[in-house]
């Protein structure tokens, strides 16, 4: 090449280049492609679904998840998302300690979605102007393109329209993945959530027998690394920029300074308490972007569980802890059948107590003492 090597980059990729050189000064740059071409994707023309009819749905922030059909009572849709990415400080203890998250709407997690099998998903997906850095989605229940991360990379002020088909139930996790070290540091500062694609009929145990919820919750669990300085106080910053060096030191130690159930240590405890009552049967959708987790109901049991959220296969039961890998979801029947506190944990109780991986259901309703009973009081021995 005459000595000269021929280099093509896209305004697209020099902008993503710019708005994060811009927050970390000399740092080495490494992205997806933004787009179709640059992946060496040939997604075009997109196919006509004007015969299939359409539905929007509001997201709303978990533990809630918006209204959905258990059993879906039409055919394939194409059910219509919007999600804004908003880079936020975020206080996750009750020591003030403050990280500067990157969220998909503005949570931690970001929302869940459902939908049903044979569905498609289009998602609208917004960099908010205010941002200072390039994002993505990668969604684990997706076909190609990298979950889609090939073809969603925005810059701040940008928009970007995916439309994927669901072919597999399960619960999946979905994060950003702009490349590179980008990737862990995005995914640990909160830029991740959980997908629920259900099966048409509903949901089944091992023998065909349905199974219904009453309600349903979801916990994002998140790991956090946060620098300390040399008396041991947790840092802040000005920018996420400012702190990534620190942070990396802190990630590369693979031990979280938090480990927390959606955003922050007691976000559903107290007045924030998951509710429920005796009798109501409660599905549990339980994600994990980055580390291994093991969920325990302290006083009840997994009734049906898929560990790795994939409804094809037939749930275990009557499990009292289950292993969700790192980068999956996982889902959890159960049916209330005491009232009180019962504390939802990952069990390795170390993470639980002293990092804050610790949830709570409020249930009501009446004691049943055959279950459980107090046959005498705490008295002297003897």
């Amino acid at each position: 090449m005459d000595g000269k090597e021929e280099i093509n980059v896209s305004r697209r990729a020099l902008l993503a280049g710019a708005a994060f050189v811009g927050v970390m000064g000399a740092a080495v740059l490494t992205v997806l492609p933004s787009s179709a071409e640059e992946s060496g994707v040939v997604t075009g023309p997109a196919p006509d679904l004007a015969n299939l009819p359409r539905k929007k749905v509001k997201l709303i922030d978990p533990p809630f998840v918006h209204e959905h059909e258990q059993v879906a009572t039409v055919g394939p849709q194409v059910v219509e998302f919007e999600m804004n990415i908003i880079e936020k400080p975020l206080v996750i203890d009750d020591l003030g300690t403050t990280v500067h998250a990157m969220t998909f709407n503005g949570t931690v997690p970001g929302p869940l979605m459902v939908v049903h099998e044979g569905d498609y998903v289009e998602l609208t997906l917004r960099n908010d102007p205010a941002n200072m850095m390039p994002h993505n989605i990668d969604f684990h229940s997706s076909t190609g393109a990298l979950g889609g991360g090939g073809l969603t990379m925005v810059n701040p002020g940008e928009q970007v329209i995916l439309r994927w088909k669901a072919t597999r139930p399960g619960v999946f996790v979905y994060h950003c993945a702009p490349g590179g070290p980008m990737i862990p540091w995005h995914v640990v500062s909160g830029m991740n959530g959980a997908i629920m694609v259900l099966p048409r009929d509903g949901l089944k145990d091992g023998q065909g027998k349905a199974l219904t919820y009453d309600r349903v919750y979801y916990v994002g669990e998140q790991d956090f690394y946060v620098p300390r300085d040399a008396d041991g106080n947790f840092k802040t910053y000005e920018s996420a920029g400012d702190g990534y060096d620190d942070m990396l030191q802190v990630m590369r130690t693979l031990t979280p300074t938090h480990e927390v159930f959606n955003g922050a240590v007691g976000a559903l405890t107290g007045d924030k308490a998951l509710k429920s009552a005796v009798g109501e049967t409660v599905l549990i959708v339980h994600s994990q972007a980055n580390r291994d987790t093991r969920p325990h109901l302290i006083g009840g049991h997994g009734d049906y569980v898929w560990a790795t959220g994939k409804f094809r296969n037939a749930p275990e039961v009557d499990l009292e802890t289950w292993h969700i890998p790192g980068g999956c979801a996982g889902a959890a029947l159960y049916t209330f059948l005491q009232p009180g506190i019962y504390a939802y944990v990952n069990h390795n109780l170390i993470e639980a107590v002293e990092l804050g991986a610790t949830a709570h259901f409020t249930v009501e309703g009446e004691w049943n003492d055959d279950l459980m009973t107090q046959v005498q009081a705490p008295t002297p021995i003897g």
